[in-house]
């Protein structure tokens, strides 16, 4: 049902420009231009500004029509510049999944692979959780490990710290997409600064930018932002209604690029994860990463707008 939801909204703006071809070719800087990238504070490290995110999009078993589909949406990913795959060990057969792509399509030193232990395993458990996520996902080191669903706010990251001095992350971080986690996740952020923070936030969903966001960024903290379409409630709420005008100011043909945009024209936010599990979408949402973006005078704009909706 939330597939059909975005497939409807599109086919409503504009079916046509999301051909794969002409998606490219829609690109205002010339087809396959590479996306923006952002540093990660306490790394250096440049992140690509799109990802995916795998949850519900890639759980499926024994489904080889399926796993040809992420193959295509995953080399549309590093087509056009991008590289981060965020997962998890209690995805279901994401994790596995992602692996499967990863090993068929030879891919694993162009990506940036996220993945999650509980937060609420011992040290033994979080111990087999990630030696299990890399033996899924078919690598012997992980991009970003990080701590799924902190809300704890005496959570530390000792344990992903030594996790990175060994070599089995190069990245750490803690997650959340729950708003009654948000008082716990301020402690931990503010007293541990983690390398990566990863929350919900989205143009129907701002919360996150009351207290966290700023933290995070005053923390030296990347943020990736989940959930940039309230699982599709945003295309549902736009179904049938013309895009603003004003999108085209900043480069948007399509709801997913102006909301993708939104999110990205947040100071704090080094990335965005949206679920994708068709190529097609992947090469709409690259898009978002590419011309011009909201300013702060423009994302009231945006929020003004989408007030009235």
């Amino acid at each position: 049902m939330s597939d059909l939801s975005r497939r409807t909204v599109l086919a409503t703006a504009a079916a046509a420009s999301l051909l794969p071809h002409a998606a490219l070719a829609q690109d205002s800087k010339g087809a396959g231009t590479p996306i923006l990238k952002r540093r990660v504070p306490q790394t250096g490290f440049m992140l690509p500004v799109i990802g995916i995110g795998t949850s519900q999009v890639f759980e499926f078993d024994d489904n080889s029509p399926a796993l040809e589909e992420r193959k295509e949406v995953v080399r549309n990913l590093v087509a056009g510049g991008g590289s981060l795959i965020d997962t998890a060990a209690g995805y279901g057969s994401a994790e596995m999944n992602v692996g499967l792509v990863v090993k068929d399509t030879g891919l694993r030193s162009k990506l940036f692979l996220a993945t999650k232990f509980s937060s609420r395993d011992s040290f033994e458990e979080a111990e087999t959780e990630l030696r299990q996520s890399m033996g899924r996902l078919n690598t012997n080191y992980i991009d970003l490990q990080q701590a799924w669903n902190v809300n704890n706010p005496s959570f530390s990251t000792a344990q992903m710290k030594a996790w990175k001095a060994a070599g089995k992350c190069k990245h750490y971080g803690i997650t959340s997409s729950f708003d009654g986690a948000y008082e716990a996740l301020a402690a931990v952020v503010r007293r541990e600064k983690p390398e990566f923070f990863q929350i919900n936030y989205s143009l129907g969903d701002r919360d996150a930018e009351k207290v966290l966001l700023p933290l995070a960024q005053d923390s030296g903290c990347a943020v990736l932002t989940n959930l940039p379409f309230g699982r599709n409630s945003m295309f549902r709420r736009v179904q049938g209604k013309p895009m603003p005008d004003f999108a085209k100011e900043i480069d948007c043909t399509s709801w997913a690029q102006l909301f993708l945009k939104y999110n990205l024209s947040h100071p704090a936010v080094t990335a965005v994860i949206p679920g994708t599990d068709k190529p097609q979408y992947m090469l709409d949402n690259l898009n978002a990463g590419r011309g011009r973006m909201p300013d702060a005078a423009f994302r009231r704009r945006i929020e003004a707008w989408w007030d009235t909706v």
